[in-house]
């Protein structure tokens, strides 16, 4: 245990703020928190060596492959399959810890691909890579499951949206529609995460993986309208952020909250995107806005997003006014007028971020919270820079800009750390 944290707990008892039997439940909690700690660490290694023992056989018979025959070639690429299996099998019927489930999970998750990418080299077998991952991701699927590994889940996430960006984005630039059906099926597992182990580490990690992972695959799904392409990412955005406010993620703390944060900073990013000209430009010339596989992947995404906010309402967990929950309806009006009208667009657009950057700094100034507070002051200066560079203002103006978001920065940080100093002491 942490010295500090004993000598801490020494002084409770001491001044009889706690007894010695709470004494002793602290220590014996603080004692099985250490002894789990080296059981992750060595998971963790598990895992690690595992991959780079399979790393290494591959390279290995790679040196020397020219040198051997079709039917030793055979046994080689299926050699490490069995062998993953016997250990699986070994780990499974002696009960083994979880540390030699995640290991042999990940060997074995290697060995598939290994053995495939072999048997298609030897016998000279067609195929794209994109149908290669494909294969490889169904065949390990199971093995999320049958050994309840993280790892694998990461895994198979991971190489989820490889195969998407391959396939949608490389290949053929063709729709990954199988996309969506491979992470459905690994959602039940991540749902179990969410139930069991909130507080764990390994859950944030999904908290972060999931959303991104969207985020990366939706471009793929842009066809002929490139124009619906940033609406689409301005509402999948705005879906992400009212998950995560959502009481679940909203009461956790904000670095474990992936949805919120990346929901936050790519609707702001979409939105200076789309506060230069060029883009309600390319809206007037586009023909294809509501003939187009684009279309239907914005009504889908709104009608989620719209469902995730009203459950919201309709469980009353809106507290106050919240600008950036309604960005997505905001910007979809302004999308559609721009169609007719792009000088009214752009200007709403601007005053939209505006908008967005004074209540993060409200927001940030309620909560005492420097980082939501200076991420509004960010959220000004990057529309003061955006700005820079396609108006005609002149340079002592935009200086004087600079000037007036640089003395915003110092003086809110500033009156914010003496209001918190002064209600500390008001506390005490």
């Amino acid at each position: 245990m942490n010295s500090k944290i004993q000598t801490d707990i020494e002084e409770l008892v001491a001044q009889r703020v706690i007894s010695v039997d709470v004494a002793s439940d602290i220590e014996r909690y603080y004692s099985s928190k250490k002894s789990d700690a080296p059981n992750r660490l060595f998971t963790v290694f598990a895992v690690l060596g595992s991959t780079l023992v399979g790393l290494g056989i591959i390279l290995i018979l790679a040196h020397n492959w020219d040198d051997f025959s079709r039917s030793i070639k055979t046994i080689f690429a299926f050699a490490p399959l069995v062998i993953g299996q016997l250990i699986i099998g070994f780990s499974i019927l002696k009960k083994k810890s979880a540390t030699w489930l995640e290991g042999s999970g990940v060997f074995l998750f290697f060995a598939v691909g290994a053995s495939m990418a072999l048997v298609s080299q030897i016998y000279n077998i067609p195929g794209n890579f994109s149908s290669y991952l494909l294969t490889w991701i169904l065949l390990c699927l199971p093995l999320v499951y049958l050994l309840k590994s993280n790892a694998l889940a990461i895994l198979h996430i991971a190489f989820t949206t490889s195969y998407a960006c391959s396939f949608g984005y490389f290949d053929g630039n063709d729709t990954p529609w199988f996309y969506l059906l491979l992470l459905v099926l690994v959602l039940p597992y991540y749902y179990q995460l969410l139930k069991q182990k909130k507080e764990h580490n390994i859950t944030s990690v999904f908290n972060w993986l999931v959303p991104l992972s969207v985020i990366i695959v939706l471009g793929a799904f842009v066809e002929r309208s490139a124009t619906l392409g940033f609406l689409m990412y301005v509402i999948l955005f705005g879906l992400l952020y009212n998950i995560g406010k959502l009481p679940y993620f909203d009461n956790q703390k904000l670095r474990r909250n992936g949805y919120l944060i990346l929901g936050s900073l790519g609707t702001v990013c979409m939105l200076l995107i789309t506060s230069f000209e060029w883009l309600w430009n390319d809206i007037l010339r586009d023909n294809f806005l509501f003939n187009s596989q684009e279309f239907y992947v914005v009504l889908v995404l709104l009608i989620l997003t719209l469902g995730v906010l009203g459950y919201t309402y309709f469980k009353k967990w809106i507290e106050g006014f919240n600008l950036f929950q309604y960005v997505f309806i905001l910007f979809t009006i302004i999308f559609f007028i721009g169609w007719s009208n792009s000088f009214t667009s752009l200007v709403l657009i601007n005053l939209l971020i505006l908008a967005l950057g004074v209540i993060a700094i409200k927001i940030g100034a309620d909560k005492f919270h420097f980082g939501v507070l200076n991420y509004g002051l960010l959220i000004i200066t990057a529309l003061i820079v955006c700005r820079f560079f396609d108006t005609d203002m002149s340079f002592v103006v935009r200086g004087l800009l600079f000037v007036s978001v640089g003395v915003g920065f110092f003086l809110t940080n500033y009156i914010m750390l003496k209001k918190q100093k002064l209600n500390s002491n008001n506390k005490k």
